[in-house]
């Protein structure tokens, strides 16, 4: 099958279109439903009567967003009307969904001149919380959106004129940054006259750019002086007209610094190209065709070619979704009346921002594993990254706070932590964590400290005020990575091929000379960094450790279990994963460690694990899993879990609340416990789920992770004597941030 089949395979599948409509509230009781409409829902709407702004606190007005469109300028498709654009506004709706988290009624209106659309827009002012207008010809669209502007009190934004001129915008911020060049000197063409195309020249002047340098040219050629006296040209045209004689679109490209095309493909050559001067930009983003293939603009030049297109297949997508769904986000989060050029330009250079900082693994992943480092083939970030939200979103509030079309106040910090709450739980929670290690960062150790990953993440470590790493490895290795990553920073490194490792050697050689090890073998190990970081650890020449991205999980956990040890009040040693979902967050545990752990080994690591909930602000409850509830079956099976529960509702130092025998959908489901096992200690959901055995644990967390949607965090080790992680294969850079930050807090609290 072909693209357009899949296509509409994919919109007809039942039930058709891309969105729905779902309740925030309970709805499954007759209370609810009293509170969700008649009679309760009367005291909100006196309420809104009486301060209209209470519209934001009670209802979805400040989280919803009205996708407007007549159809007449459909990308690619052209005037087709109002009903045949509809799925390009429901596909408007699903991105403002899934990058920001923003809900969309889309609305077509058919045959609506320009009157009849301002009307009608500005009459739903009370409905939303702002407008993207969408896919609305020239030049009425200007109209539209300046006379909305002014009669209208919430922000709207025509994402077709002012969406590619900022995510280009940034682009070219960081295509002259690189190509050396000052951005008002910048000699920049325009291929295309349309709104996308002035739009975008203006905000390049609002950028910097000398408007006039820029020479824009229509399907007629250069827009000259001369051309807008005789008035063939409109009014919006004729902004930029210039004082130049009459040519075509390659007489204006020669010697320019800057190729923008908004026009049709094909139509630039590579002589074109090779007319321009030293290190061009090139911006071909027609679609689907550029004005110029990437291959041929690249070949045409023996300098550097910066080249971005409209296409995902090529590097430096201008990509509209980088822009439209954060701007919206901070504009409605401070409730901003408008969406101004200052919170324009704050986001095109948050976007330039952040593309000059290193890449997750994730998006990497996401994208091919092709290489993206700041540079000619990476000046913009790709749609995936998922900190645009956290760049762009919070330096479009604060644009807004500080131009006055901000109508409340927010704290940075705290918005950030907003916004990552809305992207799921499991940053919300690392957020907690995260906040405790920068108020007071230990130094932690890595143990493969020679691996890119580890490198990368030292570097985020010491960027964030997480941690103060000390990596372990080759030092030229180390430092010829941080070149190449372009990485700033000036880590302690310890390598085993420097100096004398003797203190370490002699330590190793007390603790372990009555397990088997010679004094000579002792210096030989001190040489392997899982053995070394393990002794610099228990010397306290390094308050944490992480290993393991390079070895299997038992090999790794070797080293430190024989020299870091146990906890003085512990046995046993314990694999934690925390899962969270989109409301709520468990534990589960022994997932790593203990293949078949007895009772007293069971209740230990329960002990841990709900020190490990606190850390992270969670008041443990426990649940000792099984296939039976409370004595249903009895057997050496059954009976080990409930010994567990026994013996912890027996210690006067547990502090936290704990039952079973139970199966693991009594543990989690309110109405089972709560309903069916009244009598149960647990008198909330479990979110500590203890299996019987590592298989369990280890088959359980996976399922949870794959089939439930949650996210994972860890494995996190409990139970040992100082701090000591050990990652997963395969783990990405975040994941070892991530447990650095736990790493970081276990040692605060050792200091304890």
């Amino acid at each position: 099958m072909g693209l357009d089949e899949d296509s509409l395979d994919y919109h007809r599948e039942d039930p058709p279109g891309k969105i729905e409509i779902s309740t925030t509230k309970p709805t499954n009781t007759q209370r609810d439903l009293s509170l969700a409409y008649s009679p309760g829902v009367a005291a909100p709407c006196r309420a809104i009567r009486d301060n209209p702004n209470d519209a934001y606190s009670y209802t979805a007005k400040g989280n919803l967003v009205g996708v407007v469109s007549d159809g007449t300028a459909v990308l690619g498709l052209g005037d087709i009307g109002a009903q045949a654009s509809k799925p390009v506004m429901e596909g408007k709706g699903v991105l403002f969904k899934r990058f920001a988290d923003i809900d969309v009624f889309d609305i077509e209106l058919e045959d609506a001149d320009t009157e009849e659309m301002i009307r009608s827009i500005s009459s739903m002012e009370p409905t939303f919380g702002g407008i993207n207008l969408e896919d609305i010809k020239a030049p009425e669209c200007f109209e539209v959106e300046q006379r909305l502007r002014e009669e209208m009190d919430i922000p709207i934004f025509h994402d077709d004129q002012h969406g590619t001129a900022i995510i280009s915008g940034a682009a070219l911020l960081n295509a002259a940054d690189i190509a050396g060049k000052d951005l008002s000197e910048l000699d920049i063409v325009f291929s295309g006259a349309g709104a996308s195309a002035i739009a975008t020249a203006r905000f390049y002047v609002s950028l910097g750019a000398n408007r006039e340098n820029i020479t824009m040219c229509d399907s007629s050629g250069i827009i000259t002086e001369a051309r807008a006296e005789n008035d063939d040209v409109n009014d919006f045209k004729k902004e930029f007209a210039r004082d130049v004689p009459e040519g075509d679109l390659a007489d204006a490209m020669v010697d320019a610094d800057v190729f923008v095309g908004l026009s049709v493909g094909g139509i630039v050559s590579e002589e074109m190209v090779q007319s321009m001067g030293s290190d061009p930009i090139i911006f071909a983003m027609a679609n689907p065709d550029p004005e110029i293939a990437y291959e041929d603009a690249k070949q045409a030049r023996d300098d550097t070619v910066i080249m971005a297109t409209g296409r995902s297949d090529y590097p430096n997508q201008v990509n509209n979704v980088l822009g439209f769904p954060f701007i919206f986000r901070g504009a409605l989060d401070v409730r901003a009346t408008e969406i101004n050029e200052e919170m324009k330009r704050a986001a095109a250079e948050a976007l330039a921002e952040l593309a000059r900082q290193d890449v997750p693994d994730a998006v990497v992943k996401a994208y091919g594993d092709q290489p993206l480092q700041y540079g000619p083939e990476y000046v913009i970030p790709k749609p995936l990254d998922p900190r645009v939200l956290f760049e762009v979103a919070p330096a479009v509030a604060e644009a807004a706070m500080d131009s006055g079309a901000a109508r409340v106040e927010i704290d940075h910090e705290e918005y950030v932590e907003q916004l990552e709450a809305r992207l799921g739980k499991s940053r919300e929670m690392m957020r907690v964590v995260l906040n405790k290690a920068k108020n007071e960062p230990k130094r932690v150790v890595l143990a493969e400290g020679d691996d890119e990953k580890m490198i990368r993440a030292a570097y985020q470590m010491d960027d964030q005020g997480i941690a103060d790493p000390i990596l372990i490895g080759d030092r030229e290795r180390i430092w010829a990575i941080m070149e190449t990553l372009a990485l700033d920073f000036d880590p302690e490194i310890v390598d085993p091929g420097e100096g004398s490792l003797e203190p370490y050697a002699e330590r190793l050689y007390d603790l372990r000379q009555r397990k088997g090890i010679t004094r000579r073998e002792a210096g030989e190990l001190v040489q392997d960094g899982n053995y070394l970081g393990s002794v610099m650890v228990e010397m306290g020449d390094a308050d944490a450790m992480l290993t393991g991205l390079m070895h299997n999980y038992p090999s790794a956990l070797k080293p430190p279990l024989q020299i870091v040890g146990t906890a003085e009040d512990a046995n046993y040693a314990a694999g934690v994963y925390m899962l969270t979902f989109k409301n709520r967050v468990v534990f589960c545990v022994d997932t790593t460690v203990n293949q078949n752990p007895d009772a007293e080994v069971l209740s230990e690591v329960t002990c841990h694990t709900a020190e490990l909930a606190r850390r992270f602000n969670i008041e443990p409850r426990a649940a000792m899993l099984s296939y039976s509830n409370f004595g249903s079956v009895d057997n050496e099976g059954t009976r080990k879990p409930r010994k567990a529960a026994d013996l912890l509702r027996d210690d006067p130092q547990v502090d936290f609340p704990v039952d079973g025998e139970m199966q693991a959908d009594t543990a989690v489901v309110e109405d089972i416990l709560n309903g069916t096992y009244e009598f149960s200690d647990l008198d909330e959901p479990a979110n500590i789920l203890v299996f019987p055995n590592l298989e369990a644990g280890n088959i359980g967390y996976k399922l949870l992770q794959r089939l439930g949607g949650a996210e994972a965090i860890g494995p996190m080790l409990v139970g040992m004597d100082k701090p000591v992680h050990v990652l997963q294969r395969g783990d990405e850079v975040k994941d070892i941030v991530n447990l650095a930050s736990v790493a970081v807090v276990d040692a605060q609290q050792n200091d304890y």
